[in-house]
């Protein structure tokens, strides 16, 4: 890679680093010593409110009332429009075909990040425009963080030196990236030693390492975010609903679109939302919901294939991830600790846009070849180690009046018809919150709306964060009789709503703990999870539970073909499924877990889950 950078770049850059390095250290030792402390209310704090019932929503809906806006789907982008356009004062609907999160925005890498990978293009290019987008994201990164500190944190990641001359190459890349986020910057970046390096990820491989350059980026729960999102604009009155989706785009005389026909999947029941403005905020499905309102236009998105696998948590220690920033095909890969397991990935190819896209084989294969090169010979990379594996859609977008329609757009893009129909795509979760002031800004403009206030959703906490502290979970263990890691899983999934968990009846019968009963071997999800979801997160599928209020469809498919009879069961109980209901579940979530990874061969154990659920059932 050095021996492709030109004779002005390697000076431009060896003749910056000393006084760079210089300043960066001063700069970033004063951050460390003049940290202010992270605020919190005081631990133990119990939430009273509680989230409208699906019902009350979609009765707000069907009212008839004009909303300011209508929002057509839930994810990241859809959630985050919500959440902005609601703390303005306006009145909002927000409908989803399927679940929150159900795309792409549960399936990401779970990284909130500036993008270390584009400042390298950035300054090998000389592109003014890729700085542009680093630099934003890495500010959007610490609000992020700030705004959801039980769902998303800061974690240290390992760049492993191979070469000599890659020491200072990656140090200085390092210390621009801390340098470019400013105030907003996380911890600074280091150099290890190969024995500190070793240490640190003892599954590394020795054979002529260097040393290490570890950096610190974002973590978060993807899904569980999304669904924080779309409470938390429901706390700000939002009215909001999953399993609605939009059959037919409502024009009024001048042919502006005005509102929507949508139908509830579950029940089949079709009404009117009139809006005064229309948002599509629909990912990969983009170009559906603006062909509904010209059946003529041009599609923007191209979509990208993302694949991971994940991995039992003893192939990376738990609090360190690595990256290999040059694979065999040039392709960037993660190797990171999540939610007790290890995930990795993430590849990237032209795929077409279904709903619950299959991981490919052949792309497997080529995560779990390169993760080998990196790991010591003592660790074994086995197929049959993959707990789960998924592919999920990024939507990658076109801009229609530009010159090249060939080429894609960066970042994000906002588009309006000639029939006004608001368009926002593309761009990453990191900077949701930004591409959601700027569509609300838009739609502000385009539908002449009068909201009561500015945007602050800088400073606007997701519900769960004002009574949550590192040590709410003990809490949790001395008032219930929880055990360490279902205490902590719950501080970390609800923040202080955990409290509202807490409040449901799950006696275990034991001694101890006295309190939540798994509802799979070796993870923490507890039965009182699954009525909570039903009750205040608007869980109305198996899927749902398994997938995106808890996340063991994603960590272990086979544990989550396990848990289902009880899943079903649960829910059985507290929404009155018939047998019919129950048997699609199950059918339903079977078909599902095979695009989580679930191997086809494991009918075996399927069938037993079967008979488990028959029983239930009967």
């Amino acid at each position: 890679m050095w021996g492709r950078i030109s004779r002005t770049q390697k000076v431009l850059i060896s003749g910056t680093t000393a006084a760079t390095a210089l300043y960066l250290y001063n700069n970033q030792r004063q951050r460390t010593l003049f940290k202010p402390p992270v605020a919190y209310a005081e631990a133990n704090t119990k939430p009273v409110w509680h989230a409208p019932t699906r019902e009350q929503e979609l009765s707000k809906l069907k009212s008839k009332q004009e909303f300011d806006l209508l929002i057509v789907g839930a994810g990241a982008t859809g959630a985050g429009v919500a959440l902005d356009a609601a703390t303005r004062g306006l009145k909002v609907a927000m409908v989803e075909r399927d679940d929150f999160a159900s795309g792409t925005s549960s399936r990401s890498t779970k990284l909130v990040h500036g993008g270390i990978r584009y400042l390298q293009k950035a300054i090998m290019e000389l592109d003014y425009e890729q700085y542009k987008l680093v630099v934003e994201a890495l500010r959007e990164r610490k609000i992020f963080i700030d705004n959801a500190p039980y769902l998303a944190g800061e974690l240290p990641i390992m760049l492993p030196v191979y070469r000599w001359w890659q020491v200072p190459y990656y140090w200085m890349g390092c210390k621009m990236y801390d340098f470019f986020a400013g105030k907003e910057a996380l911890e600074g970046s280091y150099f290890l030693t190969k024995k500190k390096a070793l240490d640190a990820f003892p599954m590394l491989k020795k054979d002529e390492l260097v040393g290490a350059i570890v950096y610190y980026d974002g973590q978060q729960n993807d899904a569980r975010m999304n669904v924080a999102l779309a409470l938390t604009a429901a706390h700000h009155g939002a009215t909001i609903a999953n399993h609605c989706e939009v059959i037919e785009l409502i024009h009024n005389e001048n042919g502006h679109v005005k509102g929507a026909k949508v139908k509830d999947t579950l029940t089949g029941d079709e009404w009117v939302i009139n809006a005064k403005g229309v948002v599509n905020a629909t990912g990969p499905f983009t170009d559906g919901l603006r062909k509904m309102d010209d059946v003529k236009t041009q599609e923007i998105v191209a979509p990208s294939s993302g694949v991971h696998v994940i991995l039992p948590n003893y192939y990376s220690p738990h609090n360190m991830g690595l990256l290999d920033p040059s694979t065999s095909d040039g392709r960037v890969i993660f190797f990171l600790p999540w939610q007790g397991n290890t995930i990795a990935g993430t590849t990237d190819s032209p795929t077409q846009v279904t709903a619950n896209p299959m991981p490919k084989e052949d792309e497997v294969e080529w995560i779990l070849t390169e993760v080998a090169h990196y790991l010591s010979d003592d660790v074994k990379i086995r197929r049959s180690d993959v707990l789960a594996a998924w592919s999920g859609i990024r939507p990658l977008v076109r801009d229609p009046h530009a010159k090249n329609t060939e080429s894609l757009v960066r970042s994000h893009m906002i588009t309006v018809s000639e029939n006004k129909l608001l368009t926002i795509a593309g761009g990453k979760w990191t900077t949701y919150r930004a591409m959601a002031e700027e569509t609300v800004d838009r739609a502000i403009q385009e539908f002449d709306l009068k909201p009561t206030g500015p945007c602050i959703t800088k400073t606007t906490p997701m519900i769960g964060t004002q009574g949550f502290s590192r040590t709410m979970f003990i809490g949790l263990i001395q008032e219930h009789g929880m055990d360490t890691e279902v205490a902590k899983h719950l501080a970390d999934s609800y923040g202080d709503r955990a409290w509202v968990v807490g409040e449901i009846e799950d006696k275990t019968g034991m001694r101890w703990p006295i309190y939540g009963k798994r509802i799979a071997l070796n993870y923490p999800y507890i039965e009182a999870e699954v009525r909570y979801a039903v009750r205040e997160e608007y869980a109305c599928t198996a899927i749902d539970v398994l997938a995106r209020r808890t996340r063991l469809a994603f960590l272990n498919a086979d544990a989550a073909l396990g848990a289902l009879p009880k899943v079903i069961e649960i829910m059985t109980d507290e929404l009155g499924w018939d047998k019919s209901r129950q048997e699609k579940e199950y059918e339903d979530s079977m078909a599902f877990l095979v695009t989580m990874g679930l191997q086809t061969e494991d009918t075996s154990s399927g069938s037993k889950d079967m008979k488990a659920t028959t029983n239930v059932i009967n």
